[in-house]
């Protein structure tokens, strides 16, 4: 069977499908109406003379012979992907569209004064940046990087280290003054914590060879680092808190640390992105300036807050 041109499209389609989950999705990604959609596959099924989905009002299931199928067609799909991506390298300067998205807190003090400096290098390449606390679906919402503070749980998708950021123990002046200054890991579990819901319920402290592991419980819990910090700064308890978050508000005084001679576990940061994607010109550019941008930054943090213990 000769292989035709609106064939080729059909099984491109066929592929976007089964990737972002529903015909409706894929429509969207792929800039075209659900009846197109509907009808490319369907035609696709008559053309092979195979049933290729098992479609019900809520969901989509592969039959074997689709299953079968998609792996030829998730391939084309990549390697027309690459095909562009290798046009778009030729370019002396990088340019296109980069969809992004990170943590409302990280992105308002990190990524977005990142970005400030990296569209005044690059200013072929547009952004467009969605801060949000929830982890998205990146391949249904064609996210181009995704910045996340935890390990890729996702084998389908690829990942780059950005950075670490290092964390503290801190509390208001306000809290301080009501319950005390807790001196050893030990008394930490009876203090109030802002508990933030989207780490674990207990933070690892350690000195030397020792470790200890607190529970941490509190009257106030977010799934928001910045609603956190603000908790924290209120005095409603203590909290871990990422280092350029907390320094700020430490040398307005709004904000002190604790326990500073134990080393508590950094955060990560990563940037997440769909396989294949790793070529494109625009994307490696800004992994690569994030990268040095972080870098620096913590550098700099790290020589202020030297230069300000000696004071």
């Amino acid at each position: 069977m000769n292989l035709s041109f609106e064939q080729l499209k059909s099984m491109v389609v066929f592929a976007q499908v089964i990737e972002q989950g529903n015909l409706t999705a894929a429509a969207k990604h792929i800039g075209l109406s659900r009846a197109s959609v509907s009808y490319h596959l369907k035609k696709l099924e008559s053309q092979l003379g195979v049933k290729l989905l098992n479609r019900s009002t809520r969901a989509i299931a592969l039959t074997e012979a689709g299953a079968t199928y998609y792996q030829s067609c998730r391939i084309i799909a990549e390697q027309a992907n690459i095909a562009n991506l290798q046009m778009e390298n030729l370019k002396n300067e990088p340019e296109g569209l980069l969809k992004i998205t990170c943590p409302v807190n990280v992105g308002l003090q990190m990524v977005v004064p990142a970005l400030n400096d990296f569209r005044r290098l690059y200013p072929k390449i547009e952004l467009d940046v969605m801060l949000t606390d929830e982890v998205i679906n990146i391949m249904q919402e064609g996210i181009d990087l995704a910045i996340r503070g935890a390990p890729l749980t996702d084998s389908g998708l690829q990942a780059s280290k950005l950075s670490t950021f290092p964390t503290c123990l801190c509390g208001s002046p306000d809290y301080f003054a009501k319950r005390g200054r807790p001196t050893t890991p030990t008394e930490l579990e009876e203090h109030d914590w802002v508990v933030y819901k989207l780490t674990a319920g207990a933070i690892t402290l350690s000195k030397g060879s020792r470790s200890y592991s607190v529970a941490v419980k509190g009257s106030i819990s977010t799934n928001n680092a910045a609603a956190r910090t603000a908790f924290i700064e209120g005095g409603h308890g203590l909290g871990r808190i990422p280092l350029y978050d907390a320094w700020p508000k430490i040398q307005a005084g709004l904000l002190e640390r604790v326990l500073e001679d134990y080393h508590l576990n950094n955060i990560d940061i990563y940037g997440v992105f769909p396989p294949g994607s790793a070529g494109s010109k625009k994307l490696r550019v800004l992994i690569d300036f994030l990268k040095d941008y972080f870098d620096k930054t913590d550098r700099q943090a790290m020589k202020n807050i030297r230069l300000s213990n000696k004071g």
